[in-house]
């Protein structure tokens, strides 16, 4: 169980690091994937008035979980379909 979230983790931050690096090269095409992290980001950006990169740094972190997350239901659900029957 450990090992599924330590993936899917990781999994999550590859997946929202290659959106971000994506996003100036597509014209902000894939801007819709990126709404839960945008949000955040733009919510602390206006709120506390910190730095442009503390936002994307809050962004990406949240994108990243919650990709991880997705990550960890599909890696738990093929542990258990290969779970050998006993």
């Amino acid at each position: 169980m450990k090992t599924n979230f330590i993936i899917a983790l990781a999994i999550g931050a590859l997946i929202s690091a290659a959106l971000l690096v994506m996003e100036p090269f597509t014209d902000y095409a894939f801007l819709s994937l990126e709404w839960p992290g945008i949000t955040a980001g733009l919510l602390f950006w206006g709120a506390v008035g910190g730095s442009a990169f503390a936002g994307i740094a809050i962004s990406w972190l949240l994108n990243a979980l919650c990709y991880g997350l997705g990550a960890f239901a599909i890696l738990s659900v093929l542990k258990l379909l290969t779970a050998p029957k006993t």
